[in-house]
């Protein structure tokens, strides 16, 4: 088989291949407006807010799904580029080539962009526009926290200690009154995980 037989066929089968996977593209925003619907009927039916939380995890999972997607497609369409420019003997394995170019783009990746994501930011600004329309207290990562004088709601207890409280805060579901630092804590170390 001919070098030029070979690009022609490399070239059909990329296209094929980024046309796949721009289908898919369709599929996981698709899944992200299936994802705010359930979230905003959870809202609405007054269900469990861990269960609107657990929303806000599938939504990042989405978010990694399609900036892993995203940067395949730039990969593919790098690969693309190189075949476009070098003599068809200097290319190494397609697949390599592709890899190669998809692990130099994951290492910029940092999980904090994930809440940059259009779909992601549009979710998050619905419940909490839907929480003020309810007058629901709003999600303790949904806060400006301007007014450190609020209360904040937490959905797990804590364990209480025979130390006096410096800033105490009430659980609006159980009624309980924790320290604030602890909480503020306890959010910061589900925000790492």
């Amino acid at each position: 088989m001919s070098a030029r037989v070979a690009s022609l066929i490399s070239f059909s089968s990329l296209d094929t291949s980024l046309s796949s996977l721009k289908n898919c593209q369709t599929y996981v925003d698709t899944g992200m407006d299936i994802i705010t619907g359930v979230a905003v009927h959870l809202l609405q039916t007054d269900c469990d807010k861990e269960h609107v939380g657990s929303m806000e995890s599938v939504m990042l999972e989405y978010a990694a799904s399609n900036r892993d997607l995203n940067q395949y497609i730039d990969a593919v369409e790098g690969t693309v580029l190189k075949l476009k420019h070098d003599p068809p003997e200097e290319i190494q394995d397609l697949s390599d080539l592709v890899h190669e170019i998809y692990t130099a783009l994951q290492k910029n990746n940092i999980e904090e962009a994930l809440r940059q994501d259009d779909k992601y930011v549009q979710f998050k600004e619905q419940l909490r526009d839907l929480r003020k329309q309810m007058a629901v207290s709003p999600a303790p990562a949904d806060e400006d926290l301007e007014d450190e004088d609020e209360e904040i709601t937490i959905t797990q207890s804590t364990p209480k200690t025979q130390l006096e409280m410096v800033i105490p805060m009430k659980n609006k579901v159980c009624g309980h009154t924790y320290k604030r630092e602890a909480i503020e804590r306890m959010i910061e170390n589900k925000l790492q995980h």
